[in-house]
């Protein structure tokens, strides 16, 4: 483990909680496999697998490859099996419910389903996923039609960004999509209210809510629309590869697996459990990942902790830059999320995506700091994540030994 630099918490800043562990005292970061060398600070992205899910996928994987001739005929019951487990952690029905890939393959069996609609409008945001916005802009091509972006202020509280969402729909709107979370603004937006004026007007509602499961306690409350399509990978920590798409009007009936295999007339979502001669492994260790942070500490006692630790790590980060720049590192974040937030880059740093990208690696690489950089609107954020593997010293030690880097390196940049 790297050495930690304390750093104590300004007297008018939160408290750092105290950290988790596992119920025989050891720290709870012993659940997982990340190298103790780094400082783990962007979960949002990547997530991280737990021992426990590991070794569950792993045993599936030995299973399979032992007897392939009887584990693929009997594949389709498991993933029945677990998509029924993964069902009960969203509170969904599990009959709205197919396991895919990754949000952006749920998003696409979407784009891929929908009929042609010549000349046709798409809506996005500008806090949408690049990804899945380019998977857009190509059903926009298909149509021959154009994508509309609304652009919401990092600030707009509930009722601006409603606003400025359904400004851009009118009576050439074939598709609406919304992320619930941003991945790199790190803030929600008011899908529900959306979602029921998509409904009112009879818009396609796409929710991108990649980041929502295991982040959000309920993501499915109270939210109207097509399909809505979640990560298990990020915060419920499930092998990657293992993500949900929920179904919840008439449109499913049309819905497709990106792959037609022997299920292809089965019916919605039993057709999903059925994708070919691949390794689904993944969905089947995700109940395990589930029920670990479940069993151990309970889903909302870690949520809890997220929220107190993403708190305390942006205040003394921000703050460790504003006394080296003299800069306001603070982000002005309207419907933020307790796991996630964003602190402001000092001077040109990450300005674009391709440069926080960069900065991304270049950190990893000099600094042994897993953190996610992002862009939006010209000016480049520090986005920390927490779960429950975090504890105040990754924050401490990015404060103290990371930021001083990080802005000789905007210095730099700037030709200062």
């Amino acid at each position: 483990m790297r050495p930690t630099v304390p750093v104590p918490s300004p007297p008018s800043g939160p408290r750092p909680p105290v950290p988790l562990r596992l119920p025989d005292g050891r720290p709870a970061a012993d659940a997982w496999s990340l190298d103790p060398a780094v400082r783990h600070l962007n979960h949002g992205s990547f997530g991280a697998v737990p021992r426990a899910a590991q070794q569950a996928q792993h045993s599936l994987r030995d299973e399979m490859n032992a007897h392939p001739g009887l584990w693929f005929p009997e594949l389709p019951e498991r993933v029945a099996k677990a998509r029924a487990a993964v069902a009960r952690f969203l509170r969904a029905d599990p009959d709205e419910l197919a396991l895919v890939p990754n949000a952006s393959a749920g998003a696409s069996v979407l784009y891929g389903c929908l009929p042609d609609r010549p000349g046709g409008e798409i809506v996005v945001t500008d806090h949408g996923y690049g990804a899945v916005t380019m998977g857009a802009e190509r059903l926009a091509r298909r149509w021959g039609g154009t994508v509309r972006t609304a652009r919401v202020p990092l600030d707009a509280d509930a009722d601006t960004a409603y606003e400025a969402i359904l400004a851009e729909v009118g009576e050439r709107t074939g598709l609406l999509v919304v992320d619930q979370v941003t991945s790199p603004t790190a803030r929600r937006l008011p899908v529900e209210r959306v979602g029921a004026e998509a409904r009112r007007r009879g818009v396609p509602f796409l929710v991108d809510g990649a980041h929502a499961p295991g982040l959000l306690a309920d993501p499915l409350h109270g939210l109207e629309c097509d399909v809505w399509t979640g990560n298990l990978h990020k915060f419920g920590c499930a092998p990657p590869g293992a993500a949900a798409l929920a179904a919840r009007s008439p449109l499913r009936t049309s819905l497709h697996p990106l792959i037609d295999s022997w299920g292809a007339r089965e019916p919605f979502p039993q057709r999903f459990d059925f994708q070919a001669t691949h390794d689904a492994t993944s969905h089947l260790a995700a109940p395990a990942a589930l029920a670990l942070i479940e069993e151990t500490w309970g889903w909302d006692a870690v949520r809890a902790y997220q929220r107190d630790l993403a708190a305390y790590g942006r205040h003394i980060v921000a703050t460790a830059f504003e006394e080296l720049t003299g800069e306001d590192a603070s982000a002005q974040v309207g419907m933020p999320v307790d796991a996630m937030k964003l602190v402001r880059l000092p001077g040109p740093l990450a300005a674009t995506r391709e440069q926080a990208d960069a900065l991304r690696g270049r950190a990893a690489r000099e600094l042994g700091v897993a953190a996610a950089f992002t862009a939006f609107r010209g000016t480049g954020y520090l986005r920390l994540s927490a779960h429950a593997y975090n504890t105040p010293a990754d924050y401490e030690d990015f404060a103290a030994r990371c930021v001083p880097v990080l802005a000789g390196w905007a210095r730099t940049a700037a030709g200062r």
